[in-house]
């Protein structure tokens, strides 16, 4: 079974739907900013990605006794957290930089601009946060929660610095090790403001936690959990989503009970689970997965699933294929008003587009691709 892999290239300040590779030419076919981080890609064994400079890969072998359990964040009670009894029916943030809309801006007399501006620029996709960078980490949150405030619209934002990121696979990186870690996220919480945001919590970080040794993998899920509760406590509207893989990789009851000793069960960390990040599995496939997990999961029966959407229109390959598969499509537009019972959004996590490195180079917005997708 092929394992989604949140693969990121990384540099500088992160914005899920910008590049990270520097250098290399601009054609009339790619569009890249230096300095920002792209949107993940599955693979099971991708192309190298630009690590990041800062970060070191903490030992996926260190023992739970090695580390002490993180200090949790001051209980915050049920009656004064976001009530999912109510759900935001508001829309989601268009984030102002990208490829996609750097790639718009300057390249008007292209003919596949109409196309790529209405059905994959003009949407709102999620920002991601990969590079381990404390001393910025609160200042570059809160310039997407603010502009999303002053827009009246809902921020999607990704953490991505957990240390022994893919396994120190190709996506390697993130913070230097697990107290660290737990220091960022105390500096991106600062940064979330007062208004609504959704944080997809760690792409990969529980379905992909079997590569780490027993200790390792519950010093991880105790610092998810701390987390989802320092995440809350921060903004109490915040709505937090733990990872749960996808429908073609684990079973429900195994994934829920991973999710289960990551906090994702609890309403003080957690508003459910997301599933189907940079993927292609069928959204029906998805909703019936994520409803599975979350029955399993136990918890709160508020609990809810978010599911990106981005390029599952077609579902997923049938013969396997990760990397810029052909024949895939722009799946469901993104929105907070499913109709679904407890599927709380469609988002695109992954930015269509943005190639995983067969159509153009990794993390870089590749129109051709993106056509494709588009015109399917």
């Amino acid at each position: 079974m092929v394992a989604a892999a949140a693969v990121v290239a990384v540099a500088g300040v992160v914005a899920g739907t910008l590049s990270a590779l520097d250098g290399g030419p601009r054609g009339s076919d790619r569009a890249g900013t230096p300095g920002v981080t792209a949107s993940p890609r599955l693979a099971p064994l991708p192309a190298v990605p630009s690590p990041s400079p800062s970060a070191t890969e903490s030992s996926a072998s260190a023992s739970a006794s090695a580390r002490p359990s993180p200090s949790p964040s001051p209980s915050r009670s049920r009656a004064v957290r976001h009530q999912r009894g109510a759900p935001v029916t508001g829309r989601l943030y268009r984030h102002p930089d990208s490829q996609v809309l750097d790639w718009v801006r300057t390249h008007s007399g292209d003919p596949r601009l109409a196309v790529i501006a209405s059905r994959i620029a003009e949407q709102p996709a999620a920002v991601w946060f990969a590079e381990y960078a404390p001393g910025t980490i609160t200042a570059r949150v809160a310039a997407v929660t603010s502009g999303g405030a002053a827009q009246g619209r809902v921020p999607v934002l990704v953490p991505y610095a957990i240390p022994a990121r893919d396994c120190g696979g190709h996506s390697q990186g993130g913070a230097p090790d697990l107290d660290a870690y737990d220091a960022w996220i105390d500096r991106f919480a600062a940064g979330l403001g007062s208004g609504e945001v959704i944080v997809v919590l760690e792409p990969d970080s529980v379905a992909q936690a079997e590569c780490l040794a027993a200790g390792a993998r519950a010093d991880r899920f105790a610092s998810l959990a701390r987390a989802g509760r320092v995440l809350k406590d921060a903004n109490p509207r915040a709505r937090v989503y733990f990872d749960a893989g996808h429908s073609g990789w684990h079973a429900p009851g195994k994934q829920a009970a991973w999710l289960r000793q990551a906090g994702a069960a609890s309403p003080d960390s957690s508003d459910g689970v997301f599933s189907n990040v940079s993927n292609f599995h069928t959204t029906a496939d998805e909703i019936a997965y994520d409803r599975r997990v979350l029955d399993a999961l136990g918890g709160p029966p508020d609990l809810g699933a978010v599911i990106d959407t981005s390029r599952n229109g077609n579902g997923a390959p049938a013969d396997g294929e990760w990397c810029d598969p052909a024949g895939r499509s722009l799946g469901r537009t993104p929105t907070l008003s499913t109709g679904e019972p407890r599927i709380d959004a469609y988002l695109w996590v992954k930015l269509p587009g943005e190639s995983d490195g067969c159509k153009g180079r990794p993390g870089t917005f590749t129109a051709s691709y993106a056509y494709d997708l588009a015109s399917s």
